[in-house]
């Protein structure tokens, strides 16, 4: 979606999940798809429901435009950081929609060694380097969908960026090294969120905030309902605007301080190259009359 240095950021206001996801989807050239392995990361980080975890009815929704735009395959990708991967993901039906739709779900913490690849330490703040599941480096496209939420364990912001870290390997089978534990203590948290994202890249990115976390966060909090889904194909963006709309309802003091693009997590992503570099470039495209009027003012607040 880039052009001329810029990238576009769909946005819609909607009543309906379904109308909403509908309307940004079609904003994207999905034929691009057809014939593709994709790999698919959503957000299963725990059992709670939505906001904290992806909505039933945006994964059933994103998987069918993908199989509707001819992909080849699909493979869901998981790894949930409060509680055990496959319980929360048979809890919030994940696997009865998998046999339902013919998609596959790959639960990461159950994979062998050899399906990890080492991502050395090497200009990055993790000490010993990281593993990503080889599916990512294997399948034609990747696709992402994200929440909307704060943080309250150090990462302020969970978006498209804090997504990936569902990806990385909390233990390798036959080690006893964490490296959530490592991510956790950090003081450069955020600034190694970013890093997940340097090696790998996205080709769609769908973030449901009909419903958000503007406090807490990540499985529970102060939610609000915005009532919008949002599209873009850069995280650096679709963060970016996230943010703006966090602070747009009022939320913590982490996320409303300074500039949303000196922010650890988005400035790190920028110094890396992963999206665009400020937030001049961005193209926020709002697709009604109700998600203009918040494009405007968002247009305001994410320029501080």
């Amino acid at each position: 979606m880039a052009k001329n240095g810029y990238s576009k950021v769909f946005l819609t206001k909607d009543t309906s999940r379904i109308s909403g996801i509908k309307k940004v989807l079609h904003s994207f050239k999905l034929d691009n798809f057809k014939g593709k392995n994709v790999a698919l990361k959503a957000n299963f980080n725990s059992a709670d429901p939505f906001p904290a975890s992806t909505h039933p009815e945006t994964l059933k929704s994103l998987i069918d435009y993908l199989e509707k735009s001819g992909a080849e395959s699909i493979t869901l990708l998981e790894r949930s950081g409060m509680g055990n991967t496959h319980d929360i993901l048979e809890k919030r039906g994940v696997f009865k929609l998998s046999r339902e739709m013919d998609f596959e779900v790959v639960v990461l913490n159950e994979k062998e060694l050899d399906s990890w690849v080492k991502i050395e330490k090497h200009g990055t703040h993790w000490l010993k380097g990281f593993y990503l599941p080889q599916t990512i480096f294997d399948v034609d496209m990747i696709v992402q969908t994200c929440c909307l939420k704060t943080h309250s364990f150090g990462g302020h912001f969970t978006l498209s960026l804090k997504n990936s870290v569902g990806l990385v390997a909390k233990r390798l089978p036959g080690s006893i090294y964490d490296y959530m534990a490592e991510l956790h203590i950090s003081p450069y948290q955020r600034s190694m969120i970013a890093e997940i994202n340097n090696y790998y890249s996205v080709d769609l990115i769908l973030m449901d905030a009909m419903k958000a976390f503007v406090k807490g966060g990540p499985a529970t909090g102060t939610m609000v309902e915005p009532g919008l889904i949002l599209a873009s194909n850069d995280r650096v963006a679709l963060d970016a605007v996230g943010v703006a709309i966090l602070r747009y309802y009022g939320t913590t003091n982490e996320v409303s301080k300074g500039k949303i693009f000196e922010l650890s997590q988005i400035n790190r992503a920028v110094k890396l190259g992963i999206g665009i570099s400020s937030p001049e470039e961005i193209e926020l495209i709002p697709l009604d009359d109700e998600s203009q009027k918040l494009a405007n003012k968002l247009k305001t607040i994410r320029k501080n």
